[in-house]
C-alpha cells in the first residue's frame, strides 16, 4: 500500500491537534497511521519525560479517532527525540498508509516496522545488541517488502539505555555492563547503530572492542535514539519500491561534518528532486516534507581546522552546541526550523558528521 506523509508541528509538549487536524481533514484515518518521528522540547537526556508526554498525547488521538484496540495503538512505533535547541521546531512527522496503486515503474515510498528481541541490559554495547538489531532490521525489510538494501533509505530506532535499577538487575543475574548509565545512551545509539550497518551489509559484523571504538565504521542511513521506556529496538525502515503507489519518496546523503549544507541538499537530490548546482531554500518549491538528520560533536576538537570547544564546555552540554548548530544550518537549507535533528550520532555517517534523510513530494 501507499504511504501518506505529514508534518505537524507540536504548540505545547501534549499538543496532538497537528495530528487530529490531518485526520480530520481526510488526510488519512487514525486507524492508517503506521508511524511516528517526532522532536519534543525537552532536554533530551535520559530523564527527558517530555517524550513520553507527546506520545500519550498521539496516542490518545489515535484512540480517540480511530477504532484500533488499546493494545493495538500501543504497538505502534512512535519515536520520540528530546531537545529543540537553537531554532528546532518541535514537531512530529507522521506515517499512514493509503490505498493508492502506482505504476510499477514508478519507484516510491514504503514503510516497514519491526521489534527486535528482548534487549537485556549487559547486552548494551555489545555484540550481542548488534545480532539482535541486525536481526530486528532484516524483519523490518521483509515488513515493508524491500528486497533490495540499496532500496533502504532510513531506518529508525529506539532503544533500551541503563538506569540505576537495570544495572542491579544485571548485576543479581551475575552479568556485568558495558558502562556507566550516563554513557549508555551514546554506547546504545552505537551499537544499534552497528547493528543496521550489519544488516544492509554495510559493515562486516564488528569485534567486541571496535563497538563504540573504531569510529571508521558506519552506516550511512541509521538514526538511532534511546530511551527509558522500552527493552527492545523498535525499528522504523523506509526505502523505496517499484510499484508501491503514493506520492513520496525517499534519499539520503551524509554530512561530512556540522557545516556540510551540500550534504543536506545531496539527500534531497537522491530522493528524487533536481536542485541547481548552488541550490537555496527556495529551490525546495515545497515539496520536501522533511529532513532527519544525526550529528555529534567531532570527537576530535576541531571543525575544518578551527579548534572548537563544545567537548570543553562545562557549562552546556556539547550535545546542545551540536545540536544547535546543525539544526541552525538545516534551517538555513531547507528553510523551515521544523526539521529533525538528532545527537549522539556514534557509528552513525562520519566522526563528526552523520546521516541526512530527506523525504520529499515527487506528485501522483
Amino acid at each position: 500500500m501507499a504511504i501518506e506523509v505529514a508534518k505537524v508541528i507540536l504548540k505545547h509538549v501534549q499538543d496532538a491537534s497537528g495530528l487530529e487536524e490531518r485526520i480530520l481533514a481526510g488526510q488519512f484515518s487514525a486507524d492508517d497511521v503506521v508511524a511516528v518521528i517526532g522532536k519534543t522540547e525537552g532536554n533530551g537526556g535520559v530523564n527527558d519525560f517530555t517524550r513520553i508526554l507527546a506520545d500519550n498525547a498521539f496516542r490518545a488521538a489515535l484512540a480517540k479517532h480511530g477504532k484500533r484496540s488499546a493494545e493495538a495503538i500501543r504497538g505502534v512505533p512512535m519515536v520520540w527525540s528530546g531537545g529543540c535547541d537553537g531554532v528546532i521546531t518541535p514537531h512530529a512527522t507522521v506515517f499512514a498508509r493509503n490505498g493508492k496503486q502506482g505504476p510499477t515503474t514508478k519507484q516510491r515510498l514504503v514503510i516497514g516496522t519491526a521489534v527486535s528481541p528482548k534487549i537485556l541490559p549487559e547486552d548494551i554495547g555489545r555484540p550481542a545488541m548488534v545480532e539482535k538489531v541486525a536481526e530486528g532490521v532484516r524483519r523490518a525489510m521483509r515488513d515493508a517488502g524491500i528486497d533490495t538494501t540499496a532500496d533502504v533509505h532510513y531506518v529508525q530506532t529506539k532503544t533500551p539505555l541503563l538506569t540505576i535499577e537495570a544495572v542491579r538487575d544485571a548485576a543479581s543475574r551475575g552479568h556485568s555492563v558495558a558502562c556507566e548509565v550516563h554513557d549508555s545512551m551514546g554506547v546504545s545509539n552505537g551499537t544499534t547503530a552497528l547493528g543496521i550497518a550489519v544488516a544492509l551489509g554495510e559493515v562486516a559484523m564488528p569485534k567486541s572492542e571496535q563497538i563504540c571504538k573504531d569510529l571508521s565504521l558506519y552506516s550511512s542511513v541509521a538514526s538511532c535514539s534511546s530511551g527509558v521506556e522500552l527493552d527492545a529496538a523498535q525499528i522504523v525502515l523506509l526505502g523505496n519500491k517499484a510499484g508501491a503507489g503514493g506520492r513520496y519518496r525517499i534519499g539520503h546523503s551524509v554530512m561530512k561534518d556540522a557545516l556540510d549544507i551540500d550534504g543536506i541538499y545531496a539527500a534531497i537530490t537522491d530522493a528524487g528532486v533536481a536542485l541547481p548546482t548552488r541550490p537555496r531554500a527556495e529551490d525546495l518549491r515545497g515539496r520536501l516534507v522533511n529532513c532527519f538528520i544525526k550529528c555529534e560533536a567531532d570527537p576530535r576538537g576541531e571543525l575544518r581546522g578551527r579548534r572548537q570547544i563544545m567537548l570543553d564546555d562545562s557549562d552546556v552540554h556539547h550535545h546542545r552546541h551540536s545540536k544547535a548548530a546543525v539544526g541552525g544550518v538545516a534551517a538555513a537549507a531547507i528553510g523551515d526550523p521544523a526539521v529533525f535533528v538528532s545527537v549522539d550520532a556514534m557509528h552513525q555517517g562520519p566522526q563528526g558528521g552523520g546521516p541526512v534523510i530527506a523525504i520529499v513530494d515527487v506528485g501522483e
